[in-house]
């Protein structure tokens, strides 16, 4: 998936039908994209699961912003943890 792709994506996770916030939804999902990577997580281009996991942070950090419960969602806890361990437990 592109990042016109995710941004469609996203946009529909957020009930966005408007263009007013794609710059500022581009930037959250490059800021997510870093803080996966953070965590020690490779993304790979066009791999759904990397690309769903850019996408659903960047809508908790968009959502955040405008809520009193800043704490990450399990879901999205849970599916970093086990890309994380998916990720490390391979033997090369």
């Amino acid at each position: 998936m592109d990042e016109a792709a995710r941004l469609i994506v996203l946009k529909q996770d957020l009930q966005r039908l408007t263009t007013a916030n794609d710059d500022y939804l581009k930037t959250l999902m490059k800021l997510a994209a870093s803080e996966i990577q953070t965590e020690g997580i490779t993304l790979t281009e066009g791999e759904i699961e990397s690309d769903m996991a850019v996408i659903q942070y960047a809508a908790y950090l968009f959502r955040k912003r405008a809520g009193n419960d800043t704490v990450m969602p399990r879901y999205l806890r849970k599916q970093l943890n086990n890309m994380l361990f998916s990720q490390k437990g391979k033997i090369t």
